[in-house]
Order: C-alpha cells, then sequence, then structure tokens
C-alpha cells in the first residue's frame, strides 16, 4: 500500500549520509544506506531501488566502477554527490552512465529538487524510450506533432539542428547531458570541429528562447560538462 519512491544512499562521510537521509526521511521516503561500494551493487540487485544518490570518494571501490556494474543490469537514476569538482571527473561519471551530478557542499532542497526530477522522469513510465507530443516548463513550450516552440506565446522560428537539440534537452529535461552526448546524438561520431558547432548552436538556440541569454533561465551550462533543460 506504501507506494513511497525507495532511495539507496551510498555515502561514506556519515555526518553528510546523515544529513541526506534525514531529509528523505522528512520528506516521506524510504532509503537504506550504505558507505561502500560493493554493498551498494549488492544492495541494487536486491532491492530495486526507485534512484540511488551515490558519493564517487568510497572506501573500498570508486563510485565510477559502482556506476558501470549497475548499468550493467540496470537504468535506474542514479544522482552524484561528490566533491570532486575536476570536470574531467564529472564527464567520466555522466558518460559512465549517471544522470545527474551535484558538487559537495550543496544545498538540501537543491538535492530533493534534483531527485523529484529523476524521480518524475520513471513515473512517466520512461519517457525517454518514447515520443514526446508536447512539453511545457514555465513560459517555454514545446508542440512537437507541430514542431513549433514558442517563447511567453510567441513562435520562435528553429533551424534543423537547432530543433533537434531543442527535442533532444527536452527528451532528458532535469537532466546534465555531455558534450559527447549530445554531439553523438545530433551528429553521429565526433569526427572534428562538433564541440565547436555545438557552443555555436546552442548560442544560437539561447538567443532565441532566452529573455538574457548571459543569464539564462531555460537552459544551464554545466561547465566543461554540458548543458541541462530545467525542468521546474
Amino acid at each position: 500500500m506504501d507506494n513511497k519512491p525507495y532511495i539507496l544512499v551510498v555515502e561514506d562521510d556519515k555526518p553528510i549520509r546523515n544529513f541526506i537521509t534525514t531529509a528523505l526521511s522528512t520528506q516521506g521516503y524510504k532509503y537504506s544506506e550504505t558507505d561502500k561500494g560493493n554493498e551498494a551493487i549488492a544492495l541494487s540487485m536486491a532491492n530495486s531501488p526507485d534512484l540511488i544518490v551515490l558519493d564517487l570518494g568510497l572506501p573500498d571501490i570508486d563510485g565510477i566502477e559502482v556506476i558501470g556494474k549497475i548499468r550493467e543490469w540496470s537504468k535506474v537514476p542514479i544522482i552524484i554527490v561528490s566533491a570532486r569538482e575536476n570536470e574531467r571527473q564529472k564527464v567520466e561519471a555522466l558518460d559512465k552512465g549517471a544522470d545527474d551530478y551535484i558538487t559537495k557542499p550543496f544545498g538540501i532542497g537543491e538535492l530533493l529538487a534534483r531527485i523529484r526530477v529523476s524521480l518524475r522522469h520513471v513515473n512517466a513510465g520512461k519517457a525517454k524510450d518514447k515520443s514526446i507530443d508536447f512539453f511545457k516548463v514555465k513560459n517555454l513550450s514545446v508542440d512537437f506533432e507541430k514542431r513549433r516552440v514558442s517563447v511567453n506565446g510567441k513562435e520562435v522560428h528553429l533551424t534543423p539542428i537547432e530543433y533537434k537539440i531543442m527535442f533532444l534537452l527536452c527528451k532528458y529535461s532535469g537532466r546534465v547531458l555531455t558534450h559527447n552526448f549530445i554531439i553523438n546524438e545530433i551528429w553521429g561520431a565526433s569526427v572534428g570541429n562538433e564541440n565547436q558547432s555545438l557552443r555555436v548552436f546552442m548560442a544560437n538556440l539561447r538567443r532565441k528562447i532566452e529573455k538574457d541569454p548571459a543569464q539564462p533561465e531555460y537552459i544551464y551550462t554545466e561547465v566543461g560538462v554540458g548543458y541541462r533543460l530545467i525542468d521546474e
């Protein structure tokens, strides 16, 4: 009868782990916790959590390895919470299969918001594997059936590539998409200047949908990693 989501918290810093689990309990989530990577893999296989909050710096095996092992058999959303600020490590974690990345120190409000976004995607029936008919957040709306993008009720004209990028961002809204992921989805395997092309197309897309491209309210840049379209 209790349909509250079940979350696995993998964190070796006990005060931070307690901080996270207390917040989850307050919000009514069910959870289990561990400070070991191998135990996290075992708990994931045994209990099939709805979401995993994972630290990368674990005492037995690295969190990157945990992601790889879990991704061999599960698509469970994984949110990384780590003190590692190196952009290369963030990209590695996301490319390995993590869905989101939060750098310590963090606010519990941000973590809970990211959790809600990931769970909403799950509850929507794995929408990323289905076609999307319509997307709306704040004053931005995208009608995929009519291929129409509007901001504040006014239609915005996009080029074919800009529209493909917009579709991809909407499909995975709330998630951080790495440069490599976007490039592979839009252009196929990387063969040259796609990183620069992506920056140009993203700049043009922002100019068309953002009130102030320098302070975007829809498409956020995860520096050195990729981009994320807001979902709430």
